[in-house]
């Protein structure tokens, strides 16, 4: 088993997962020396990368490694820097993964692929038409097309998971922002939202991961993640702060004034992530792998918040 991405937020968790499934893992690392055991380093992600002595061997690749979405991305032309990393980095892999006869390739995309919001009752669902806004989530889609004329060329078998938000122990961006605010007690002007966003608990994705390395229904298939609970923003924050120890201090201000003060201030999309809705649909995942989120909402919460008291109150 190849997995690439290891050291990263994603796949410390998919690593543990699968070793606890009984797979031997063996890395790909960008740069040496090598932290991990069995670990290959691979050096720049590109098209010109070279794979070979990392997939010689193995029977299954799971593809984390990525060039993430950021809110203000430095790069000079970002586009074609997400090309090169998500596009022909995950192309010449699968190749050359083929090419050494490797069973199952396994990608981890992005539900951004779907879109970036949903209207109310109707849900993201993995058979809907694609849907991407801006260079990465078109990257995403790219390789995700990539993946299936190499398996139609090669027969390759490939699976595609597309988590929402990614939460749990570790978690950085705007998640550790929210928790920051909450625990420090700072008043937030979101108790008149009324949005429904689903999210993933890393372990939740981690498991599915690993489902999608071995079932026989899961071969050339799409699947969406989740935790199987949808939550308002008001309702995850008071969540959160329960699991925090603290209270939630919402002030109910009308969505409108908070649309208006996000155009006057340019930050559309702080008041889209916040106040819009992003629903995943899990039933044909479910459906078509049996598969249950093993760790419920505040289970996750619970183990998230836990780490963020114990890392910044000693």
């Amino acid at each position: 088993m190849l997995l690439t991405g290891a050291t990263g937020f994603v796949g410390g968790a998919v690593s543990r997962q699968l070793r606890e499934n009984g797979h031997e893992v063996r890395c790909a690392v960008r740069q040496g020396p090598a932290r991990l055991d069995r670990s290959f380093v691979v050096g720049a992600i590109d098209g010109r990368t070279d794979w070979r002595a990392a997939v010689a061997g193995v029977d299954a690749v799971v593809h984390l490694a990525a060039r993430v979405h950021v809110m203000r991305d430095t790069a000079p032309d970002p586009p074609t820097a997400f090309r090169l990393v998500n596009v022909e980095g995950t192309r010449r892999l699968a190749q050359q993964a083929a090419e050494a006869g490797v069973r199952r390739f396994v990608f981890v995309s992005s539900i951004k692929v779907n879109g970036e919001h949903t209207l109310p009752g109707k849900p993201f669902r993995a058979s809907d038409p694609p849907a991407p806004e801006g260079p990465y989530a078109e990257s995403k889609l790219e390789a995700e097309l990539a993946l299936r004329e190499i398996s139609a060329a090669t027969g390759m078998q490939t699976v595609v998971v597309r988590p929402p938000l990614v939460y749990g122990p570790g978690v950085g961006a705007n998640f550790l922002a929210m928790m920051k605010w909450l625990h420090r007690g700072v008043p937030l002007p979101l108790g008149g939202v009324d949005n429904r966003r689903s999210m993933v608990f890393i372990e939740n994705l981690a498991d599915l991961i690993c489902v999608c390395v071995d079932h026989s229904r899961a071969a050339n298939q799409v699947f969406l993640a989740s935790d199987g609970e949808d939550l308002s923003v008001p309702d995850l924050l008071r969540r959160l702060a329960a699991a925090l120890r603290v209270r939630a201090r919402l002030i109910p201000i009308p969505v409108a004034w908070l649309r208006f003060g996000a155009r006057a201030l340019r930050q559309t999309h702080v008041f889209d992530r916040l106040c819009r809705s992003s629903e995943v649909d899990l039933a044909e995942t479910q459906a078509l792998l049996s598969w249950r989120p093993p760790r419920s909402v505040d289970e996750g919460l619970s183990r998230t918040a836990k780490h963020y008291l114990e890392a910044n109150t000693r």
